[in-house]
């Protein structure tokens, strides 16, 4: 069984080039157990836990109502000093990563490459960790919102996981084979097929289905079923193309839709939340404003 597994190892991940990558995969995997386990140590106020990286100073501005954050202290509560996120470490990591990556020689020992793509993984988890932080420009760690941070990790890891194993987008694939070919009609039937390809994953998307949306990306196939599908009642193409009636009741469609939602992604959704606080930690169940 471990003869087996290190030929595959090193056959799919070495001798293809692909150990950094992989390192990169171990080191995003790692920093983002470490930083939730962290965090949920914070929140339990674990004496012996390390915790805030907090400078004391004045009162600072804040956007939005005040409300503790997934690492706020003393000074964090009081609304006054400095509380260093996290996702700042990361920045660090992923530009000394980064940086250090492009400048290493093409003759560069793969040790260090490895080393550079391990740095950049912990570095992308601590800033993918706080990305519902990122993207609404406040703390809403442990908030409904805050969940979005989970889904951005596992959505990374999977491409990541998927690039791992040697699978490419569809889009690239057809591009590339058109770069290898060249011939005037193999340009235009490749590009054809990618501008469909991208063409049904916006429309799935559109429909409210994001996880077949980028399944799709790989695996096209999975978008010939879902765009042709009932949208999801929330999503925008239902909102713009579902109708109503005269009395604003659901028109068959978007019935049809809401008793879809109703069976079968009310209680995936509901499994699905589980999961990640399982994973991650418990979640408070209202949103912040």
């Amino acid at each position: 069984m471990t003869g087996g597994l290190g030929d595959w190892f090193g056959t799919t991940v070495v001798e293809t080039g692909r150990l950094p990558l992989f390192c990169l995969f171990a080191g995003m995997l790692a920093g983002f157990a470490f930083i939730r386990f962290s965090t949920r140590m914070i929140r339990a106020q674990v004496s012996w836990w390390p915790g805030n990286i907090e400078f004391p100073g004045a009162p600072a501005e804040r956007d939005g109502p005040e409300r503790d954050g997934p690492e706020q202290g003393t000074a964090g509560r009081n609304g006054g000093g400095l509380h260093v996120h996290h996702v700042v470490f990361g920045v660090v990591m992923m530009v000394a990563g980064g940086i250090t990556g492009f400048a290493l020689p093409a003759d560069a020992d793969s040790g260090w490459r490895a080393a550079m793509g391990a740095l950049f993984g912990i570095g992308t988890a601590l800033v993918l960790d706080e990305f519902a932080l990122i993207l609404r420009l406040r703390d809403v760690y442990w908030s409904k919102e805050g969940r979005d941070s989970v889904v951005a990790v596992f959505a990374a890891l999977s491409v990541i996981g998927l690039l791992l194993i040697g699978e490419r987008p569809v889009v690239v694939r057809d591009l590339g084979e058109a770069v290898g070919q060249g011939t005037p009609g193999e340009w235009a039937v490749d590009i054809g097929l990618s501008l469909f390809n991208l063409f049904l994953v916006a429309v799935t998307m559109l429909k409210g289905k994001y996880l077949s949306g980028f399944a799709g990306l790989f695996f096209p196939v999975v978008l010939l079923v879902t765009a042709v599908r009932l949208a999801r009642p929330q999503a925008p193409w239902a909102r713009r193309r579902y109708r109503r009636g005269p009395g604003g009741e659901p028109g068959r469609k978007l019935a049809r839709a809401v008793r879809r939602e109703e069976r079968w992604h009310g209680p995936l959704a509901r499994a699905r939340v589980r999961a990640m606080d399982v994973v991650a930690g418990r979640h408070d169940d209202a949103a912040t404003g």
